[in-house]
């Protein structure tokens, strides 16, 4: 039998977190009446939410947030509860929850803050220091499957014929193809113009080895593809790579989409793993671009493009994602930031993208990744050790809700040279510890 919700009204807001809260996260199936009279003859399951409770029932105090279609500055409240923290308080001794737990989980998993005025960086990012779970010191949980876990157990216990879903931990390794190798298939150009430079700085080590890898006489020390693959068959791994063919430009310096080498190890990559596009840095906000690229990969791999994750995690809602849309993608794997590990959206789940400009669900599904190579080492300056602490505690929260975690890392990480050495080793570590 579905649970009743008696609502004042319902909304598209309403609907989309309801149906992400109780039917995805819990496997409650529910419907939604604005009848007192339905409600108080219903026998079932139930609850209300809204501004007062009527009789004995169980009732969650609502905020104006899910009745709303405008987009307006809120005034967070921050308030403790049990071990985390939460917005959105409501004062009414009557609520199962001391905070509406509907419109804290829609702000958050929306992005609500992100279609406010804010202060973007260098790269045009919105910052994770703005955040209001950095300012909470809640980055680092996924505070939305916590919060619905919590409503669970209390659902539960008035009324034991629910049956919550069981949940169950998923970990998936995600490779972005910035740069497919070092010096190998560069072109005559790009080759001569870093062996002068490398010369200019009498860094004869350097132009050594290039022309080593170039001549067939060592292995490009980017190539390591045989090890992830290595990875995926001894271990069960279903990893997805993202593949960055954009023109040449100041921050897009892969291999030339027309190169035969690189078409091969897209190929081959794509024989034992699902290849999306990695939306180039110039493509940023550029419909056509990003249409390009993605047609020209998928002429490489004779199929169609559906995953993308955007380069350097440039991210503009609704904009980016309203691109994606009108291009057919149907997954992307941006959600996240690059100067700090945690949980963008508070969830560690993948969800369907709420435009808020357009009030409605979109068939986009969000998968949010909790943290990044290049976060760790660049950023934060963590060592391996360091790094190892930060993202097994990171896993170890998405395992207590049975979260999904994505973890985002590089090919040339893999190298174990120069200021990544140690972290080949690091990942095999995140690795086994995800999978134990």
């Amino acid at each position: 039998m579905d649970m009743l919700i008696l609502v004042p009204k319902t909304t598209n807001r309403l609907h989309y977190i309801f149906d992400l809260i109780l039917k995805d996260l819990l496997g409650i199936s529910f419907k939604f009446t604005t009848d007192n009279e339905t409600f108080a003859s219903h026998n079932g399951p139930k609850f209300h939410y809204g501004n007062n409770q009527f009789w004995n029932e169980p009732f969650q105090k609502a905020t104006s947030l899910l009745f709303e279609h405008d987009i307006t500055e809120k005034e967070l409240k921050i308030v403790d509860y049990k071990d985390v923290k939460a917005i959105f308080p409501v004062y009414n001794d009557k609520s199962i929850l001391p905070f509406d737990i509907f419109a804290a989980s829609f702000y958050l998993v929306s992005r609500y803050e992100e279609y406010l005025p804010h202060i973007n960086d260098k790269y045009n990012r919105f910052q994770a220091k703005d955040s209001i779970l950095f300012k909470m010191n809640m980055l680092e949980k996924p505070l939305v499957n916590i919060w619905a876990k919590e409503l669970g157990n209390i659902l539960t216990a008035i009324f034991p014929e629910i049956q919550l879903k069981k949940r169950q931990f998923t970990f998936i390794p995600t490779y972005d193809v910035d740069a497919a190798w070092a010096y190998k298939s560069k072109g005559i150009f790009r080759t001569v113009a870093s062996s002068a430079r490398d010369i200019l700085n009498l860094n004869l080590k350097e132009v050594k080895r290039r022309w080593r890898v170039i001549t067939g006489k060592e292995k490009d020390p980017f190539d390591t593809f045989d090890y992830q693959l290595q990875l995926q068959k001894e271990l069960n791994l279903h990893p997805l790579y993202f593949i960055l063919c954009g023109e040449y430009d100041l921050n897009d310096k892969n291999i030339s989409l027309r190169n035969n080498n690189f078409q091969n190890l897209i190929k081959r990559l794509g024989d034992y793993a699902k290849v999306g596009i990695h939306p180039s840095f110039s493509s940023y906000l550029n419909k056509e671009k990003v249409k390009t690229e993605v047609t020209n990969l998928s002429k490489v791999l004779n199929r169609e493009i559906t995953t993308s994750r955007q380069h350097f995690l440039r991210l503009r809602l609704p904009l980016s994602y309203q691109i994606l849309i009108d291009l057919d993608i149907t997954d992307d794997y941006t959600m996240g930031y690059a100067t700090l590990p945690g949980f963008r959206a508070g969830i560690a789940d993948t969800y369907r993208f709420f435009d808020l400009e357009h009030d409605n669900v979109t068939n986009l599904n969000i998968h949010p990744f909790a943290v990044m190579d290049g976060t760790m080492r660049d950023y934060l300056d963590l060592n391996v050790d360091e790094s190892y602490e930060k993202t097994t505690k990171l896993i170890q929260e998405v395992k207590n809700v049975g979260g999904t975690f994505i973890l985002l890392w590089h090919n040339e990480t893999l190298s174990d040279e120069k200021r990544w050495v140690g972290w080949t080793t690091l990942y095999r570590k995140i690795i086994d510890y995800a999978l134990n």
